[in-house]
């Protein structure tokens, strides 16, 4: 039986931006597993209040109900251990939690500030105030403003990124030679901005860009093919 995925969508079906998201349907494809990925919007509460919460991702296998990117990728790792794994042992998924914290206190955080704007003007028109509503509230203060130091805020991404440098010249991928979850924990900010904004977070001479690169043309290029602006950006 097809795993189904609810999966964040904007104003057309086919525009798929949670960075959450992302790191499940990449998790999916590391271990070769068939996903029926459903559109989903912000004001659709009730297409998944079944799972006893209101954020995707979210999947249903078989009989079973599973919620939040972390937890999705442990049960993937339990239920079919005898596909690539996404992890391997316990120091490796202490690390990867470790790093999944890091990436969304600081990139997610930086990502968001550069693209706020761009991502209000993507969503369905029956998401927008409910997002305006419920994010001015978080951030204190209108999208707008949030979001007007654009250039600021591209510099202050870069400048977290830095730690990641030395390891992508040293090594392709975050996990080591070849890829795994904390390579996915990253990418999914990556395809959240890729999915609504031109802007260009990356120069063609940054390590990262380079790994970017290598994670989009994984599994036939799935990533590459998503709908989103060109991959330069």
């Amino acid at each position: 039986m097809t795993i189904k995925l609810w999966d964040l969508a904007g104003a057309e079906d086919d525009r798929r931006f949670s960075p959450n998201c992302w790191r499940v349907k990449m998790a999916l494809r590391h271990k070769g597993l068939e996903a029926e990925e459903i559109p989903w919007r912000f004001t659709e509460k009730d297409a998944i209040a079944f799972s006893g919460q209101k954020l995707v991702p979210v999947i249903v296998d078989g009989g079973r109900e599973v919620h939040d990117s972390w937890s999705i990728a442990a049960y993937l790792d339990e239920a079919y251990p005898d596909r690539p794994l996404l992890v391997s042992g316990d120091e490796a998924r202490t690390l990867s939690y470790f790093f999944k914290h890091w990436v969304e206190r600081s990139i997610h955080a930086g990502v968001v500030k550069v693209i706020i704007v761009d991502l209000f003007n993507q969503l369905h028109e029956k998401d927008r105030a409910y997002f305006r509503e419920s994010r001015e509230k978080r951030f204190g203060k209108t999208l707008e403003q949030f979001g007007a130091d654009r250039n600021g805020a591209l510099a202050a991404l870069r400048g977290a990124l830095e730690p990641l440098r030395p390891v992508l010249i040293e090594q392709p991928f975050v996990a080591g030679r070849a890829p795994g979850l904390a390579d996915y924990l990253l990418f999914g900010a990556f395809q959240w901005a890729r999915a609504v904004s031109p802007i260009r977070l990356l120069e063609p001479d940054d390590p990262v860009y380079a790994w970017r690169e290598r994670v989009m043309d994984l599994f036939g290029g799935y990533a590459r093919e998503a709908k989103g602006y060109p991959v330069w950006a």
